[in-house]
């Protein structure tokens, strides 16, 4: 099991890379595993990474020996895991719009209904903590609530899931949203839809996609 999800979150973490999420060696991934978390390893370009490179951790932090330096934020994704039992892997980006809205340090509200993916009427933006300090894992902790994703101020972005593919995928979806969000900024101000249809929006939601016939 250890060396499938292995082989999942370099995949996962080359694949975020690739989108343009996180460039150079910037953001980081990981998923639940058997005795606490799979985390990226610091300062390993991803197009290099792989699965040897995953840091196995135990909640408490501490890593088997021989291993590789864990991510810097490690904290951030172990703090989570603790909060959240629903959560199974957590995807961290340095992605360009979401940066950039968190430099204004605003939430992203709801300017397209695709925002309830992220579990809230708004993606909130958690306050600002050096990048590595258990300061920073509390905040964002506490900004997630439970939702399953948040801004960093002045940082980034994070995005939970129930595997590392829905992680990811989220991850991708709310660095939409950031970009439709500052070019709606550029010609004036977003019209934000209401709690009642974001109400809507959530029930139909619960039904869609390719649902299971019955037989």
């Amino acid at each position: 099991m250890t060396m499938r999800l292995r082989d999942q979150l370099t995949a996962t973490a080359r694949r975020m890379s690739q989108l343009g999420l996180s460039p150079g060696m910037s953001g980081n991934v990981s998923v639940r595993g058997p005795h606490g978390l799979i985390v990226t390893p610091s300062g390993i370009d991803y197009a290099d990474l792989n699965p040897d490179d995953a840091v196995e951790l135990k909640l408490d932090g501490s890593a088997r020996a021989g291993q590789r330096t864990p991510s810097t934020e490690w904290r951030l994704h172990r703090d989570i895991l603790v909060a959240r039992p629903d959560v199974a892997a957590i995807v961290h980006t340095h992605s360009l719009f979401c940066t950039t809205v968190s430099v204004l340090r605003r939430p992203i509200p709801a300017i397209h209904y695709m925002v309830v993916l992220a579990g809230g009427d708004e993606i909130p933006c958690a306050e600002y903590a050096t990048f590595g300090s258990a300061e920073l894992a509390i905040a964002a902790t506490r900004a997630l609530g439970s939702g399953n994703a948040c801004l960093l101020a002045n940082h980034g972005m994070i995005a939970l899931g129930d595997s590392l593919a829905g992680a990811l995928r989220l991850a991708a979806e709310v660095e939409t949203l950031a970009a439709q969000y500052w070019h709606a900024s550029q010609l004036g101000q977003p019209h934000v839809l209401d709690r009642d249809e974001l109400l809507k929006v959530k029930a139909r939601f619960a039904d869609y996609g390719q649902q299971k016939r019955r037989t």
